[in-house]
C-alpha cells in the first residue's frame, strides 16, 4: 500500500513515500540489508562527530531474542509490531566522550542516524515505524543498559503488509490519509510566528 506525502514542493521520491505503517509482512529481510541500514545509520552527522548512537538488534530468526526486544513495547504496540521482522531499540549516550560533559544534542544525533536508516530502508522497499511506546526502565535492566545512555526510540522495521491482517481500529489507522501541520505553523522569519513561507 501506498500512502505518498502531498507535497506542495518538490521532495526526493523516498521521503514522499515514507510513511509509519502498522501492518508489516513477516517475511524475513536480508542480512545484507539490515546491515546496510545499521551502515546508514552510522553515518550520520553528529556533534562533535561523538556519534552517540547504539542499537539493539532483534530479528524473529532467534525467537528469544525476538520477544526479549518485543516485550519492551507497549501491549498496544506489540499487537502489530510482532509482525515486523525486525525490531530495533535506539540509544543515546547523554556525555562526551573528549570530556565527560552532558550532551545535549545526542537525541538530536540519535534522530539522525534514524532519519538515514529510515530512508536506507525506503530505498529497499522496507518501511519504518518509530515508537516512543516502550518501557525505558525494562529496556535498561533486560539490556543492562548503563546509566549514562538512555533508550530513545523503538523501530519495527519490515515489508509492507496487508491492512485485512489488522484488528478493525488498526486496520484503520493502517488506511487513514498521512497529514501535516501548514508551514505558517512552524517556519517563521523575523520574530516567532511571523510566517517564512
Amino acid at each position: 500500500m501506498e500512502k505518498p506525502a502531498i507535497n506542495q514542493y518538490p521532495i526526493h521520491e523516498l521521503i514522499k513515500q515514507r510513511w509509519s505503517p502498522v501492518a508489516f509482512n513477516n517475511r524475513p529481510i536480508e542480512a545484507t540489508k539490515v546491515a546496510s541500514l545499521l551502515e546508514a545509520a552510522r553515518w550520520a552527522a553528529s556533534c562533535f562527530n561523538e556519534q552517540p548512537w547504539s542499537f539493539i538488534v532483534a530479528t524473529q530468526d532467534n525467537s528469544q531474542e525476538y520477544n526479549k526486544l518485543l516485550s519492551c513495547l507497549v501491549e498496544a504496540n506489540q499487537k502489530w509490531a510482532k509482525d515486523a521482522p525486525l525490531l530495533i531499540l535506539s540509544v543515546a549516550k547523554l556525555t562526551f566522550e573528549h570530556n565527560g560533559k552532558p550532551n545535549r544534542h545526542a537525541w538530536h544525533d540519535v534522530g539522525l542516524a534514524l532519519g538515514n536508516l529510515t530512508l536506507q530502508a525506503q530505498s529497499f522497499g522496507l518501511f519504518v515505524h518509530q515508537m516512543a511506546g516502550f518501557d525505558g526502565d525494562k529496556a535498561r535492566s533486560l539490556y543492562n543498559i548503563p546509566q549514562n545512555y538512555e533508550p530513545v526510540t523503538a523501530l519495527a522495521v519490515g515489508y509492507p503488509g496487508n491492512a485485512s491482517q489488522l484488528a478493525p481500529d488498526l486496520a484503520e489507522r493502517q488506511l487513514s490519509p498521512r497529514t501535516r501541520k501548514p508551514f505558517s505553523d512552524f517556519v517563521f522569519r523575523d520574530r516567532w510566528g511571523e510566517s517564512y513561507l
